[in-house]
């Protein structure tokens, strides 16, 4: 079956994340990317994580896997005429620097689109393209507190905490994504590119629910509430026998009476305090120490098989060795392994949505430095080796 984006070329100049994620996902649907990448160090990416087996990144071979990497010194002239050949036979380019420095580099999108209207220009940054705080240097995390999310993660009487994960600069990168593809599906009709502005706390500012129209409205500040949603209960985290926690989720309220069943508690659902969703949201902490004194007695297996065969949403709270290990992610294949030179068959998470008829596919991990040069450079430019060794001996590749 043939990849759904396997006829677009994006050009990748981004590092570390931002960028470089919405390129991983783009080439997950089998557009063909091409990393333009300092033909010195790589992207930094290639050092990131706490782990590094053999002196290199695990991040590494996920962020870049089914991407060819091209050595490129965007800095030099010659560097930015030979990205000036590829927009010429590219869909897209995709880059993550500040705003203003493509235009330093005479890469304008003006420029760029007079030698290929068709160019659509993807631009990921802290803050956008325009606005005063456009030539601020942004990373995920000031993006994440910017768009409002980090002041509601974490617990009531501590300072605002952060997700595990980059999640600021992932959702800019998905959102960057799918701005990518609506400007492709725009390009059908119009025949012409256009540039995709995806800032950071923007994307995360779009993720923020009602929290605007809820001040805006009714003066409501949310604030931080640990693992629950004020008034929306029983919806939690709860202790178990053996030490472990388990989600439960039954704030519905045909889903609470399952809940009541399963704990052979009745008279949960006809007390005036918990018969109504917003009755519970009134008595949340009340109800959530009746439900945990009541797991609190049951080993986390035999609580989670009793839930789940009422009915009632319950999940445990997974390690990464939890995730490989379960058989519904191994049954779905949620995690693959892949041929990685040094590593061996490295596991990875696979691509994600599923698409019935024309999957997206891992199909190499992160690539070595430089390994697509001839590929594309030969191949696709038809530059000559000559031409390709004097380029490498100066420092442009």
């Amino acid at each position: 079956m043939t990849a759904p984006l396997s006829d677009i070329r994006v050009l990748e100049t981004g590092t570390l994340l931002a960028g470089p994620f919405c390129g991983q996902l783009l080439g997950d649907f089998g557009a063909e990317v091409i990393k333009l990448e300092d033909p010195g160090k790589g992207d930094p990416m290639r050092q990131w994580g706490r782990e590094k087996p053999h002196g290199q990144s695990l991040w590494w071979p996920v962020v870049a896997r089914n991407k060819k990497s091209v050595t490129c010194n965007l800095r030099t002239a010659e560097g930015q005429s030979l990205v000036r050949r590829l927009v010429e036979r590219s869909d897209v380019l995709l880059e993550n620097f500040r705003p203003g420095t493509l235009e330093r580099w005479g890469l304008s999108y003006e420029a760029l689109s007079e030698i290929n209207p068709r160019l659509i220009l993807v631009r990921v940054t802290g803050y956008g393209q325009t606005g005063p705080y456009s030539p601020r240097a942004g990373f995920g995390s000031i993006g994440e507190a910017m768009g409002g999310l980090r002041y509601v993660t974490g617990e009531p009487d501590r300072a605002p905490s952060r997700s595990g994960i980059s999640i600021g600069d992932s959702l800019a990168a998905t959102y960057a994504a799918f701005g990518t593809l609506a400007a492709l599906h725009a390009r059908e009709r119009t025949g012409r590119g256009q540039v995709v502005d995806s800032a950071i706390y923007e994307a995360v500012l779009a993720m923020m629910e009602s929290l605007i129209p809820e001040w805006g409205v009714a003066g409501y500040r949310r604030e931080r509430t640990g693992p629950i949603l004020p008034n929306v209960a029983p919806s939690n985290v709860y202790p178990t026998a053996d030490g472990s926690d388990v989600l439960i989720a039954a704030n519905q309220d045909t889903v609470f009476r399952r809940l009541a069943d399963v704990m052979e508690r009745p008279d949960l659902p006809a007390d005036t305090r918990y018969a109504t969703h917003g009755a519970r949201g009134e008595n949340q902490t009340e109800l959530d120490d009746v439900i945990s004194a009541w797991t609190r007695t049951i080993p986390s297996a035999k609580l989670l098989s009793m839930l789940h065969e009422a009915g009632v949403p319950a999940g445990g709270i997974y390690t990464a060795e939890d995730i490989i290990a379960d058989p519904h992610v191994q049954a779905r294949q949620a995690v693959i392994e892949v041929e990685h030179p040094e590593f061996g068959r490295i596991p990875m998470q696979n691509v994600a949505p599923r698409l019935s008829g024309t999957p997206g596919e891992v199909k190499w991990a992160g690539p070595a430095l430089g390994s697509g040069n001839e590929e594309i450079y030969q191949g696709l430019l038809g530059l000559t080796g000559e031409e390709l060794a004097d380029l490498k001996t100066r420092g442009i590749i």
